[in-house]
């Protein structure tokens, strides 16, 4: 999923759980009109497959299909769709910058949290636009991490924005990504591009315990905590402060927190 940079999240469970959370209804209820049954739909960096499997369900007898540079998580979503996918999904191996398929091979080319892992999302979008048929639709969304706001602040927890920062930007990648989506597409050649936002909600005491798991989670034990210490940005025992800080703010009556996504749907 990434050309001259790293993957900043890696594959840790409290990455997937949340990748498997994510769904048509809930990550690309923007593009749900430009669906078809009949439709071929490319879902790029796909992940385990649930967004992929939805899409499939929309477009049947269409096909579609998910691509992920990360071959263990592509095997993972083959899995999960032969315990009860539809029959029109399938995944295969692939780089957003080289993907394997012809030119104009689908109707519909999508993807999601994607271009914020990489060093060239133009050229990305690039070659989203040349596997998508004349007249297509290239759809992308991605979380602007500048956008994101929470309530309340615990001692510990605003540090976890700063440290994750440096180290996606340290790896490549640029975390306020949805606010320059329709730069990068107007750069990749795009002259009809719609531009839209919406947001994620987490303020249930079990939304608020799950989305701490996993972002609190991640900066305590996953890739992102490696790198952070890695690169010098925060000790194991600073990061633990911000995994602590994030359980004190799921545990608060009044927790909330928004994550700002910004979205464009171009014509190729």
């Amino acid at each position: 999923m990434a050309d001259q940079a790293t993957y900043t999240h890696g594959h840790h469970e409290t990455v997937l759980s949340a990748h498997r959370w994510r769904t048509v209804e809930n990550s690309a209820a923007y593009l749900i009109e430009h669906l078809r049954p009949g439709a071929s739909v490319l879902d790029v960096g796909c992940g385990p497959g649930s967004i992929t499997t939805g899409l499939a369900e929309r477009v049947a007898p269409g096909r579609a299909v998910g691509v992920d540079a990360a071959a263990g998580v592509v095997e993972q979503a083959r899995e999960a769709a032969a315990a009860g996918g539809p029959p029109n999904v399938e995944f295969a191996v692939g780089d957003v910058h080289d993907l394997p398929f012809p030119d104009g091979a689908f109707d519909v080319v999508h993807a999601h949290q994607v271009l914020q892992h990489i060093a060239d999302p133009v050229g990305a979008l690039r070659e989203m636009r040349r596997v998508a048929r004349p007249g297509g639709v290239v759809a992308v969304r991605e979380a602007d991490f500048g956008g994101m706001v929470w309530h309340p602040n615990p001692p510990g927890m605003d540090a976890w924005l700063p440290v994750y920062c440096k180290v996606a930007r340290g790896n490549g990648g640029e975390p306020d990504a949805g606010r320059r989506l329709a730069a990068w597409a107007r750069a990749a050649g795009f002259a009809d591009v719609r531009s839209s936002a919406s947001t994620w909600c987490f303020a249930t005491p079990e939304e608020r315990a799950w989305w701490s798991d996993s972002w609190g989670g991640r900066l305590a034990r996953s890739a992102v905590a490696d790198a952070a210490v890695a690169g010098g940005h925060a000790t194991r025992a600073e990061l633990d402060g911000v995994y602590a800080g994030w359980k004190a703010w799921a545990a608060a009556e009044d927790g909330w927190f928004a994550v700002l996504h910004g979205e464009i749907v171009c014509r190729a």
